[in-house]
């Protein structure tokens, strides 16, 4: 099978994309499929590009900084990727993109207009999933539980008091971007002082935030398959959250898969997650991320669309967990994609 891999991007999560792409290359050559990675921040990556990139330590991303990314986005192919050879004449184009553009249902509305499939989630879905704001929305409407919140910045109106976060929320509070993935630019915010640099500090990302209600507890991450349930797992980080550092640096977070829970929790929290997933209209397979308190409620943090799938990544664990290894599980990803219809977002 022709499939065309897209990885890199111009977005806060570069790194960890290209770590996600090169061995989600490497799996399905192992399946004997023929691949080609394309980045869209630069066009197709050479054999002797790709052999540089694994050699040079792409597979320990590390956040990019600001400057770094306005100098990668000023080539970003995106417009044209719809009539590349490349990405228009493959089977099936592997969406290892995180964050950004490549996220956030432009690229997916793009390669709809060109007629080509890909994997993961539609335009809308993608987009709905993107904005945290509208997920927790539609989460509360589809009997998901999840935490209290309150949007700041440009796009939300008048800023935000932290008299008011403290009579409607509390603190601590979490303060992140509206629209990025990886905990970047995602502050705990624990007294009212410290709330001013968080919102500036995640503004930087976006232009939306969102002050929500920090949740104490255990963090519980259930992926989706084929509209199927994977096994519950439970991320136990070093940090007090599962930060950036904690997700691609070994050592800093311990897995399990499955989760010690009791069975009633581990399937209330697969139930939440097939109701996050119908409620963003996800297709595919998707990673929902839950906190579970002591008092045994779970609360919904986010959806991702497009999880990672580097060496730390929880998917490729949870499937692990139901018995299937990552080649088998990126070959069933890009069967669910050949299911859908060309342009059928």
């Amino acid at each position: 099978m022709r499939i065309t891999i897209l990885l890199g991007g111009a977005s806060a999560e570069r790194d960890v994309s290209l770590a996600s792409g090169l061995r989600i290359a490497s799996a399905l050559r192992d399946r004997g499929h023929g691949v080609i990675l394309v980045d869209p921040a630069s066009g197709v990556i050479s054999a002797p590009l790709e052999m540089e990139m694994r050699e040079g330590g792409v597979l320990k991303p590390v956040p990019p900084s600001l400057e770094s990314l306005k100098q990668i986005s000023e080539g970003v192919l995106l417009p044209t990727l719809g009539v590349m050879p490349e990405v228009r004449e493959a089977d099936v184009v592997f969406l290892a993109l995180h964050g950004g553009e490549g996220e956030d249902g432009t690229l997916q509305a793009m390669l709809d207009l060109a007629r080509v499939r890909y994997t993961g989630s539609g335009h809308l879905g993608s987009a709905l999933a993107m904005d945290k704001d509208l997920s927790k929305i539609l989460f509360r409407a589809a009997g998901v539980g999840t935490a209290d919140w309150i949007m700041t910045g440009a796009r939300a109106g008048a800023a935000v008091k932290e008299t008011a976060i403290a009579a409607t929320l509390g603190f601590p509070v979490v303060v992140k971007p509206s629209k990025q993935g990886s905990t970047v630019g995602l502050s705990v915010v624990r007294e009212p002082s410290a709330l001013g640099p968080a919102i500036t500090e995640a503004l930087a990302y976006d232009d939306e935030v969102m002050i929500e209600r920090f949740v104490p507890g255990r963090e519980l991450t259930v992926a989706i398959l084929g509209g199927e349930a994977l096994p519950v797992g439970e991320i136990i980080p070093k940090h007090e959250i599962y930060d950036y550092e904690c997700k691609y640096t070994a050592g800093m977070a311990r897995e399990e898969f499955p989760a010690k829970l009791p069975p009633a929790i581990a399937a209330e929290a697969q139930r939440q997650a097939r109701l996050a997933f119908d409620a963003l209209k996800l297709d595919g397979y998707a990673r929902i991320d839950f906190r579970l308190t002591d008092a045994g409620e779970l609360s919904c943090l986010e959806a991702n669309t497009l999880p990672g799938m580097t060496e730390f990544s929880l998917v490729p664990q949870a499937a692990a967990a139901a018995g299937i290894d990552f080649g088998a599980l990126c070959e069933r990803i890009v069967e669910l994609a050949l299911a859908k219809p060309r342009g059928g977002g």
